[in-house]
C-alpha cells in the first residue's frame, strides 16, 4: 500500500511538501530560540587571601569579566575578608617569606628578618606606580561601579569577629557558602585564589 501511495505521489509534488514542512520547522525553531533569553557567561572567584599579590588577580580577572560582558562574583573568604575591611586595601602587605617568585629572589631566612616584608611592600607599590598600574583601592571602585558581586563571607565575619559596619561601602550583603556555591554551580568559569 505504501508503494502504490509513493508512486501515485508527483516528485514535484512530494519535493514541495517537504519544503513546506521544512519552512514551518524552522520558523517554529526560530521563534522558540528568539523566545529564549541570551544567558551571560559567568565567572566566580574564591578569594582567601589578604595580601597586596593576592589581591589583584581576582580584581582584575572580575572587572575584565565584565568588560566582556560577562557576570562575575567575588567571595572573600577566610584572609581574603581582610581587603574588603575599612582602610585595609590602601594598606595591603606584600609578603616575600616562602614566595620564590618574587622579583628579586631572597632566601627565606632574608625574608624573614624583621622588616623585610615592609620593605618589600614598598618596593611593590613603588613599582606598581612607576607602571601605572591601577591600585587596589582603584580596582574596588571599579568592581563596585561595574556590577562585579563583592560578597564578604558571613561565617568568616562570624568567626573573626568582624561587623558589616567595618567593612567598606558598596558590598553585597555578606552570604554563606551555599550563596556562593549556588552561582558557582552555574558559572562557566571558577577559581580559587
Amino acid at each position: 500500500m505504501e508503494q502504490k501511495l509513493k508512486e501515485g505521489i508527483d516528485p514535484a509534488l512530494e519535493e514541495r511538501l517537504r519544503s513546506l514542512i521544512d519552512e514551518r520547522i524552522e520558523a517554529k525553531l526560530g521563534s522558540i530560540l528568539e523566545k529564549q533569553p541570551a544567558r551571560k557567561k559567568k565567572l566566580a572567584v574564591i578569594v582567601s587571601k589578604g595580601t597586596l599579590e593576592a589581591a589583584y588577580p581576582p580584581l582584575i580577572l572580575a572587572t575584565t569579566a565584565i568588560a566582556l560582558d560577562m557576570e562575575a562574583a567575588l567571595f572573600f573568604t577566610f584572609f581574603g575578608l581582610h581587603i574588603l575591611k575599612k582602610g585595609a586595601a590602601e594598606s595591603l602587605r606584600f609578603v616575600p617569606l616562602g614566595n620564590p617568585a618574587t622579583p628579586m629572589p631572597m632566601p627565606n631566612i632574608i625574608s624573614a628578618l624583621p622588616g623585610m616584608t615592609a620593605l618589600a611592600t614598598i618596593m611593590m607599590k613603588q613599582t606598581i606606580a612607576n607602571k601605572q598600574i591601577v591600585s587596589i583601592p582603584e580596582l574596588l571602585d571599579l568592581a563596585r561601579e561595574s556590577g562585579v558581586k563583592l560578597w564578604p563571607c558571613q561565617m568568616t565575619m562570624d568567626m573573626m569577629g568582624i561587623e558589616r559596619k567595618g567593612l567598606i561601602d558598596g558590598l553585597a550583603e555578606p552570604v554563606g557558602a551555599a550563596t556562593f556555591l549556588s552561582y558557582a554551580a552555574d558559572a562557566d568559569i571558577t577559581l580559587f585564589i
